[in-house]
């Protein structure tokens, strides 16, 4: 998972021993554990009896019982080094839910009798499931800061499997605490060893990567991403990113070298990789230069180091130098578009209805003044997207690069006033058996609009109709906006469009 997905379900799992106690089964540990002293063997024996309680007071009392005496032999007693002492007390704080506490408990009685590991284990992870699934609940339903409180109690207990460090380190991502949220991608990286955390590694080390660069720490976002492309070579969007830190950092050579290696790849990679790709190599291309700032320098300059010069000399001299920084930009930018319009062309190869790599590919073309290939995009674009604004000035560009003045009017017009109303697409998700759309539509006029229907064909790679599904859009008061969503059943969705029923 990517930075910026979400965990949408409960964790699927089954409690080992944890809660047996509360149905009056007490549980033993599943290594050898002597008690060794009369207050370490009261202690146990409490619990015990709290296992077996009816009422909540009298199970109370036993637990506050077992506290008390287990905490004696351990500070006044002498048992400090008995490591039964350690679990017994860690086994009266599971009961209490006291994460923090069963934790430090458990880590001295594992370290005094490191043959009840196991036994541990699996109490530190029946702690932590329940824990677990509150914090991602309250997740689910917004509350981010609680769950983030949430999840660190839980990841106090147990530590030895991805899942709740991932959840965090994203948590804290998504809320631009980027500091925090490396700290625990390095974490999952940790506890990804066992082979079948393989998927989280990768996800994670590229996530690091990801933590590092929007925190500014370029050199070890440079690390972290060479790093990562060590197990994912030539993954297109990692190779953009590491480019896009290059930039950032000022090695700009570095960037166009990563830029060409993934085109030069780019048929083996997927269509999402490369529109990723695509969107970050637009997106490097240099600024234009502050040339009245260059104008004014070289002035300056002019007149200070030569007393010969006339005022239309400087200004000659001065003209041509920003105009030769100015081509010179022109140039690298127009190198930096082709390159993200090759991305944007594979990719669409093999998506060709990919709505959002149509706009930015038309966008692409537009910039690069390209008259012959922006046409058939954006054609394309607002053939699936008919009632989008900023398509039709796309589509009313294209026009009047073609020197067609009478359709680009109509374009502009139709943009302009003649469209009854505005949809904009605002999440678009795919799923192996389902997909959905949301967004909305938006009166632009001075007055109400009529009442439409919607009709949404759900795509596959291919461009066949998987399924369909539409909407009824009510009346909307001048200036007004109504919200939609609609979802189908069907696997291989890959793209959509709509038109007016």
């Amino acid at each position: 998972m990517r930075v910026g997905g979400a965990m949408g379900v409960m964790l699927a799992t089954t409690l080992l021993a944890g809660g047996a106690a509360a149905q009056g089964q007490f549980v033993k540990p599943r290594c050898d554990l002597k008690v060794g002293h009369y207050l370490v063997n009261s202690g146990f024996l409490y619990l015990q009896s709290a296992a077996g309680r009816r009422f909540d007071q009298d199970r109370q009392k036993d637990l506050r019982d077992a506290n008390r005496t287990l905490t004696q032999a351990i500070q006044t007693g002498g048992q400090d080094q008995n490591p039964a002492a350690w679990y017994w007390l860690a086994r009266y704080y599971v009961e209490e839910k006291d994460a923090v506490g069963a934790d430090s408990a458990f880590t001295r009685a594992e370290k005094l009798k490191p043959e009840c590991k196991d036994d541990i284990a699996m109490w530190r992870r029946n702690t932590w499931v329940p824990i677990y699934n509150a914090a991602v609940a309250l997740f689910n339903a917004g509350n981010t800061d609680s769950s983030i409180k949430m999840l660190q109690q839980a990841n106090a207990i147990y530590r030895e499997e991805p899942t709740g460090l991932r959840l965090l380190a994203v948590l804290f991502f998504n809320t631009q605490r980027y500091d925090s949220a490396a700290r625990y991608f390095r974490m999952v990286i940790d506890a990804s060893s066992d082979p079948k955390y393989a998927a989280d590694k990768r996800d994670a080390m590229f996530n690091l990567a990801a933590a590092y660069y929007a925190s500014q720490h370029y050199d070890d976002a440079i690390a972290a991403y060479r790093e990562y492309l060590k197990i994912a070579p030539g993954d297109p969007q990692a190779l953009a990113a590491i480019a896009e830190v290059f930039i950032a950092a000022g090695h700009e050579d570095s960037a166009l070298a990563v830029y060409h290696t993934i085109l030069d790849h780019a048929d083996s990679a997927d269509a999402m990789s490369l529109f990723h790709a695509g969107e970050r190599i637009y997106n490097s291309a240099p600024p234009l230069p502050d040339t009245a700032a260059l104008g004014t320098s070289c002035r300056a300059d002019a007149r200070r180091n030569s007393r010969t010069l006339t005022l239309r000399a400087i200004a000659v001299r001065c003209d041509s130098v920003t105009r030769a920084v100015v081509r010179a930009h022109d140039v690298q930018a127009a190198e930096t578009y082709r390159m993200s319009a090759r991305a944007f062309e594979v990719g669409l190869q093999k998506i060709p209805n990919y709505r959002d790599a149509l706009f930015n590919l038309a966008n692409v073309y537009f910039v690069l003044r390209d008259s012959l290939h922006m046409l058939p995009v954006a054609q394309k674009l607002h053939a699936a997207d008919p009632l989008n604004r900023t398509g039709l000035r796309l589509m009313a560009q294209a026009w009047q690069f073609r020197g067609r003045g009478d359709s680009t009017l109509y374009y502009l017009t139709l943009g302009d006033s003649l469209l009854p109303v505005e949809v904009t697409i605002e999440r678009f998700e795919a799923q192996d058996q389902k997909a959905s759309l949301r967004g909305k539509v938006t009166n632009f006029h001075g007055k109400p609009s009529a009442s439409l229907k919607l009709i949404f064909d759900f795509l596959n790679a291919r461009g066949d109709v998987v399924a369909s599904d539409s909407t009824n859009v009510p009346a909307i008061p001048a200036n007004g906006e109504q919200p939609f969503q609609v979802q189908v059943t069907g696997a291989g969705v890959v793209a959509w469009r709509y038109k007016k029923g």
